[in-house]
């Protein structure tokens, strides 16, 4: 059985049954309310990883063209391209219809919307779009209360080449939620505000055929989700210090962490130098406004046991720095030179997107295989 040691560093770390629970976590929060999952599977991007969490004969939601025609080719046939379809891309479309009769684009303005009409009169089937709703003042999307929502429904649903499915939100903003109150209470705004855009809709005799909200925070914040029919959420199959310092999940719960190698120290600044740079690690500082900024990663042995105090404070392209909270000298038995380590990712989705492949690994840190990512857009 291969182990840590046999590894090149730095390489990515899957731990089987962290990931395992986490997504039992997510998958008995929408059995409960019985609501449709549709896992966002931007964090892994695996195939492999998909089939614990995101299994073929359910939907799944993506945030690449790349990753759309990996699981189509895969099998799988209800995919939602949660980004704004640009013209660009609009050539792809048919391919991935013949293989995902689902495949479903989201468009939020009357300008995509228009431009996907015209299109669309050029392709064998008419294409699934579903309208983006802002329920929280943070990114995309229409306002519920608009009447360019009602418009731009009322022109899908009237137009020969268009299959209207319905709408669907993002409640990013639960991103800067750092209580469980806070949370709670943007679930329930997220709900209200799709909802009530669906009720608009049904009023204007347009049927929402998918209600669809989540995002992992307001997923996973102990509230009913009313008024939806599908939870979507990605990053939970793995979470990452973003989500463990917003108190979603305890740093033990992170599976996705990063291997590297002690490679020299500056002893008098109390440093340990280690092999995974902004390269293996990424520059995402998403804690940097949290009580406790975890720098690039937070740092634990070997074995995953975090370190108390010890994080990743700066980075160049393929060297990280590691420091102490309160400046203590680094002991010699956890950073002698050569020693390994793990760095649990600030962000898991970045992180992740810096390799190609994971290594799987069991309680006693034996690899138990490696699954492989589609990269690219």
């Amino acid at each position: 059985m291969t182990t840590l040691n046999d590894l090149i560093t730095p390489a990515c770390l899957l731990d089987s049954e962290k990931f395992k629970r986490n997504c039992e976590r997510m998958r008995a929060v929408a059995e409960a309310e019985q609501l449709v999952l549709r896992p966002h599977v931007k964090t892994l991007k695996s195939l492999q990883a998909a089939e614990y969490y995101a299994p073929v004969s359910g939907p799944v939601t993506v945030s690449t063209l790349a990753e759309a025609s990996a699981f189509a080719a895969a099998g799988y046939t209800d995919i939602l391209y949660a980004v704004g379809l640009t013209p660009n891309k609009f050539s792809q479309l048919a391919a991935l219809q013949r293989l995902a009769p689902d495949f479903t684009v989201i468009a939020d303005s009357q300008a995509a919307v228009a431009a996907l009409v015209s299109f669309a009169s050029q392709l064998d089937v008419p294409v699934a779009v579903m309208l983006e709703v802002d329920v929280d003042d943070h990114r995309a999307g229409l306002l519920p209360d608009s009447s360019e929502l009602i418009d731009c429904a009322r022109v899908l649903n009237n137009s020969a080449n268009i299959r209207f499915r319905g709408i669907m939100t993002h409640a990013g903003a639960s991103y800067d939620c750092d209580t469980k109150a806070a949370q709670q209470a943007m679930a329930v705004q997220e709900c209200q505000g799709i909802a009530a855009a669906a009720e608009r809709l049904s009023e204007a005799g347009i049927n929402c055929e998918i209600v669809s909200a989540g995002s992992t925070p307001t997923a996973l914040a102990g509230v009913e989700h009313t008024g939806i029919t599908e939870l979507r959420a990605g990053v939970y199959a793995t979470f990452d210090c973003v989500m463990a310092g917003l108190g979603v999940c305890s740093t033990d719960e992170i599976a996705l962490s990063v291997l590297t190698a002690v490679i020299g120290h500056q002893r008098d600044k109390n440093w340990v130098i280690v092999d995974a740079g902004w390269m293996a690690l990424s520059r995402d500082q998403g804690t940097a406004l949290h009580n406790v900024d975890c720098g690039y990663g937070l740092v634990c042995d070997e074995q995953g046991q975090l370190l108390d105090g010890w994080y990743v404070c700066s980075t160049n392209q393929e060297h990280g720095i590691i420091r102490h909270r309160d400046n203590i000298e680094p002991p010699e038995n956890l950073f002698g030179y050569g020693n390994l380590l793990r760095i649990l990712p600030i962000h898991a989705c970045a992180t992740a997107a810096q390799y190609q492949q994971y290594y799987v690994i069991n309680s006693a840190c034996e690899v138990e295989t490696i699954w492989s990512r589609v990269n690219g857009w």
